[in-house]
This record gives C-alpha cells, sequence and structure tokens, in this order.
C-alpha cells in the first residue's frame, strides 16, 4: 500500500539524500507526497544507475522514489510504503507436496486410463501407477511451471526487487481441469524500478519455461509415435488442438488422429498453452509486463486488443475464452502500473528478447485448444 510519507517535516532531509544523485532545485509537497523537481543528466544509463541508487537507499527507510514527467519537468515523488511481512518457508514447501500429491493423482488417472485400464482402488494403490504417474505427468508439468515462476524469482533478484519464492496451487483432480493445479505463482513484494527490469522479468519466466516444455512435449509425441494407443472415435470426445510448435513436431514424428495423448505428451502441451496465456499482453501478465515496457502507456491499447481479440474468438465458436477474459477484466485488470523510470529507454537487446516472446507466443498459441469430434 502507496501512503504519503507518515513525516512530513523531514523534507529538507530528503531532499539532501535525492540531491546526492539529482540537482533538486524544488521541492514540495503535493497532495501529501513529496515531490522533488530535479534535473537529469543527458545520458541515460547514468540516469539509471543514480535511479537505482537512490531507489535503494530509500528503501532502507520504506520510501519509493518514482520518476515521472509533468508539464516538461522532470519530478520525483516519494510515497512511503508498509513493509510488506513475507510467508513463512514452509507455506512454499507444503503447497509444493500437497501440488506434487494431486498432480501425481492425476497423471496416475491418465496413465491408467491411456493403458486401457479401469480406475479401481486396487488399481489406484498400484505403486506401478503411482510411479508413472508421477514420473510421466506430475514430473514433467512441474518442471514447467516450477522453472518458468523460478526464472521470474531470479531475475527479479537480479533486478534488486524483493520477490517471494513460488507458490505452487493444489487442487484436487477433477474432469473440468485434470491437471491436479492451478500453476504457480511468485508475489512481487515492490514495485519494478524500469522498463529494462520490468522486460527482463517479464520474459524470463516464458522462455525458461517454454525451453523446458519442449522436450517435455518432444518425449511424449515420441512414445505417442513409437507405441500409439489407438481408441474409437466417438461422438462429442474431446480432441486436443496442438500449436503451431507441436504441428511441426508432428511432420517429424507421426501420430495416428485418432490415438490417445501419452500424460507426457499432454504435460508438454499444457506447458505451452500456458506459456501462450501467460505472454497474452494484456494487464498484469506476463506478456503485460512486455507490453508495458515496450509500449509505456499505449500497451492499453495492445491490452484492449487482446481482450476483443479473445471475445471474438469465443463469439465466433473457435474457442472458449470467455473465463480468461473475466480473469483480466475482474481480477487481472486490463492497465499495468508503469515503472518507477519509465525514462529510460531499452536497448537493442531487449527489444530482441520482446520479439522472441512474441515469436514464442505465436509457436505455443491455439486459438482453440480443445474441441470435440
Amino acid at each position: 500500500m502507496w501512503v504519503a510519507y507518515p513525516d512530513e517535516s523531514n523534507l529538507e532531509e530528503i531532499k539532501k539524500i535525492i540531491a546526492k544523485y539529482f540537482n533538486v532545485y524544488e521541492a514540495k509537497q503535493e497532495e501529501g507526497i513529496m515531490a522533488f523537481y530535479v534535473d537529469l543528466p543527458p545520458d541515460e544509463n547514468i540516469l539509471q544507475e543514480k535511479f537505482e541508487f537512490l531507489r535503494i537507499e530509500l528503501k532502507k527507510r520504506n520510501l519509493i522514489p518514482f520518476l515521472r514527467e509533468k508539464a516538461g519537468e522532470s519530478i520525483i515523488f516519494i510515497v512511503y510504503k508498509e513493509p510488506v511481512k513475507g510467508r513463512p518457508i514452509w507455506v512454499n514447501i507444503a503447497l509444493f507436496i500437497a501440488t506434487v500429491i494431486t498432480t501425481t493423482i492425476s497423471g496416475e488417472i491418465l496413465f491408467i486410463g491411456y493403458n486401457g485400464g479401469k480406475l479401481t482402488w486396487e488399481s489406484f494403490l498400484s505403486a506401478y501407477n503411482i510411479l508413472y504417474g508421477f514420473l510421466f505427468f506430475s514430473l514433467p508439468l512441474l518442471a514447467i511451471l516450477g522453472v518458468h515462476e523460478t526464472a521470474h524469482y531470479i531475475a527479479s533478484k537480479k533486478h534488486g526487487v524483493m520477490a517471494s519464492l513460488p507458490f505452487f496451487i493444489p487442487i484436487p483432480p477433477n474432469p473440468i481441469l485434470p491437471l491436479g493445479t492451478m500453476g504457480a505463482v511468485i508475489s512481487m513484494r515492490e514495485p519494478i524500478p524500469d522498463r529494462k527490469a520490468l522486460l527482463d522479468i517479464g520474459v524470463a519466466g516464458p522462455i525458461a519455461g517454454f525451453l523446458v516444455a519442449i522436450p517435455v512435449l518432444l518425449i511424449g509425441l515420441y512414445l505417442m509415435h513409437s507405441h500409439p494407443v489407438i481408441v474409437q472415435q466417438e461422438e462429442g470426445a474431446l480432441f486436443i488442438n496442438f500449436p503451431l510448435l507441436g504441428m511441426i513436431m508432428l511432420k517429424f514424428l507421426s501420430v495416428p488422429d485418432n490415438a490417445l495423448m501419452h500424460p507426457t505428451a499432454f504435460a508438454g502441451w499444457v506447458g505451452l498453452l500456458v506459456t501462450a496465456i501467460n505472454l497474452l499482453p494484456a494487464g498484469q501478465l506476463d506478456g503485460g509486463h512486455v507490453a508495458r515496457a515496450v509500449l509505456k502507456e499505449k500497451h492499453r491499447y495492445a491490452s484492449f486488443a487482446t481482450i476483443i481479440s479473445l471475445a471474438a474468438l469465443s463469439f465466433l465458436g473457435i474457442g472458449n475464452w470467455l473465463l480468461l477474459i473475466l480473469l483480466l477484466v475482474f481480477l487481472l485488470g486490463t492497465e499495468h502500473p508503469p515503472a518507477l523510470n519509465e525514462s529510460v529507454s531499452l536497448d537493442w537487446k531487449r527489444k530482441l528478447l520482446a520479439l522472441l516472446a512474441l515469436i514464442i507466443f505465436i509457436l505455443s498459441f491455439t486459438p482453440m485448444p480443445i474441441s470435440t469430434t
């Protein structure tokens, strides 16, 4: 929660701190928030370095600076942020263990069905099925999700941004979402300093998760290619549609259309789907981070275009994205807050990273993930 600095008498004290890094020519209170009018160095690298030093020094006082342009002047606003008390690590461990159990059960159910067996207490409690449920589904799926969130965590630490360890979200196995999990998240405990950090943190997860999903899907398709399980197609049966990357893989690994999907291939397919959804340039999704870093305030147009496109796909019956639209509009939001310092431009390396994120999205997205025969 951001509030006005609680002790307004320290205006001069805070001014002295800012003056160590920037020339302050005016200081005043604006709507209860300290505002310091400064001259910025012409070199963006020096600006980024000085602002980062200032941010780190003020963080010790639970203060956050953010740089904005107003009527042609550069202003550093100072707000007070109440300290965030992190959850003990045993919560992360407990959720992870619970998710291993629920995903293993889901994998076990998938594996029993894949082998043409019946789900009975005897088959359910079989050590063989439990082991295969873990090895062929739980492990690859959690590897994709875990690497994705861990990459966000490492990128956050690299840029000096406090973040929690990944929280895995277990759910009981069910026919609607037969995964045993709703994914994993990390909690960002302070705002992101600049556009470079915003892009780095945003793309780190999808790129890392994508690199793990590729071999997982490849192994799953190879198992389907080597020992396809052919099933009788029935009206109303669910059919998994592959994204572009999956279709490219199928060019080299021929799999019959009526083959049952191997649990490992399903885990890889889910990994690509999660990657694609996260890379949608909307709200505070990973793609929203990238869009904000690249487009600044114009990111809202990409966000609106994303929601309209998903609504059009749903209306035309190409895919059912209504739940995601509701999450974006009412939970995740269509707007993305700016970085503390948006005056620093992206270098060519980060522009290439943004382009790479777009390519990964194209390879991973399918307009209709699931259809019926």
